[in-house]
């Protein structure tokens, strides 16, 4: 099992805060896509966050959004759609949207609209 699994989405949750608003994105911009991807509302995932979900459980309740496997590309050198292991892919689909996110891509191709 990877670290990851077992680590709080929360203790990584500020690191994407801060990820994107250095790039001039919001918050809510992140909140956005995080919900987008997971089909949580605002307050069940603040709800998720504040009772230190790890990754593992974080997803095993979230019901993904359809056109997640619309996600492409690489993160930390690796392709995302090449992702063996389901949770790990969930995980890097996230890693790939708050990426995009900080780059400035339009929301509407960010939430693959």
């Amino acid at each position: 099992m990877h670290r990851i699994f077992t680590t709080s989405v929360a203790s990584v949750y500020p690191h994407y805060v801060t990820k994107v608003e250095r790039k001039g994105r919001t918050q809510a911009e992140l909140d956005q896509v995080i919900e987008w991807l997971t089909g949580y509302d605002d307050a069940e995932l603040h709800r998720r966050l504040d009772d230190d979900t790890t990754f593992e459980d974080f997803f095993a309740q979230a019901e993904l959004n359809p056109n997640a496997a619309a996600i492409k590309g690489v993160v930390c050198g690796v392709r995302v759609e090449d992702v063996e292991d389901p949770l790990m892919q969930k995980i890097r689909y996230l890693d790939k949207l708050v990426d995009e996110l900080a780059k400035g891509k339009a929301m509407v191709k960010i939430l693959r609209s």
